[in-house]
């Protein structure tokens, strides 16, 4: 019996992770979406994870940075692809509206254990 699950992500209530950040989750066994929506200023502290990461900006513009690349400029329409365990942090120039895939399912988001966005 198939497993499929059909969501309306304006039916989904948001999780407030921190004034700044709230998001809507949806996970498999492989595979995670979060739409994210940021307000300007907001910053993602550097981290990595083992989780192979794709970030869809839908609208603002965000800087990621690198601790040996160059910084990347992502705006509306453009996405990023950040493999797993690269160190990486964001800052949101502009209010922002986002959508982030991983696989594996980001866990420690999942138990609401990133302490590291909810500061």
């Amino acid at each position: 019996m198939s497993k499929v699950r059909h969501h309306s992500l304006a039916a989904m209530k948001p999780e407030v992770v921190n004034p700044k950040m709230m998001r809507r989750m949806v996970w498999g066994e492989r595979l995670m979406a979060a739409y994210m929506e940021f307000k300007a200023g907001f910053v993602a502290p550097s981290h990595h994870h083992e989780n192979e990461q794709i970030t869809y900006c839908i609208s603002g513009t965000m800087r990621f940075f690198f601790p040996d690349e160059q910084d990347i400029i992502l705006r509306g329409g453009e996405l990023l692809l950040i493999p797993s365990n690269v160190q990486h942090g964001a800052e949101m120039m502009e209010d922002v509206v986002e959508m982030d895939i991983f696989n594996p399912p980001r866990q420690d988001w999942i138990a609401g254990t990133d302490t590291y966005l909810r500061r």
